[in-house]
Formats: structure tokens, C-alpha cells, sequence
């Protein structure tokens, strides 16, 4: 499985690093960021949640 985020529309909520740390962190310039790739096994379940709740659905997970 892959993460990947579209960082140009995070609105550096931080909502998906706090979801799923193992997979998602705030970069120094405040937006999102993969920090796993691939998306660990025990994570992917974290990291669907991250995407699915993210505000501006800038998470894809496949």
C-alpha cells in the first residue's frame, strides 16, 4: 500500500499525523507529509482513516 498527498491543498490541519504517525508527519513548512512508503501493514487501516477524514481530501491511499 502507498500514501501520497497532494501538499499544494493541505491545509496543514495535522489531522492525518495525529491519525496515523507511523505514515503522516507535519514537514517544517506546517504541511503534511509521507514519511512511510510503503504504508506499513499494521498502519493501513490508520492510514484509510487519515485519508477518509481528511478535510480537503488531499490523501490517497492505494
Amino acid at each position: 500500500m502507498k500514501a501520497t498527498i497532494d501538499r499544494e491543498g493541505c491545509i496543514s490541519c495535522g489531522l492525518c499525523a495525529s491519525t496515523c504517525p507511523e505514515v503522516f508527519r507535519m514537514a517544517d513548512d506546517g504541511r503534511a507529509e509521507v514519511c512511510a512508503d510503503p504504508v506499513p501493514e499494521s498502519a493501513e487501516d490508520a492510514a484509510v482513516e487519515a485519508r477518509d477524514n481528511c478535510p480537503v481530501s488531499v490523501i490517497t491511499v492505494e
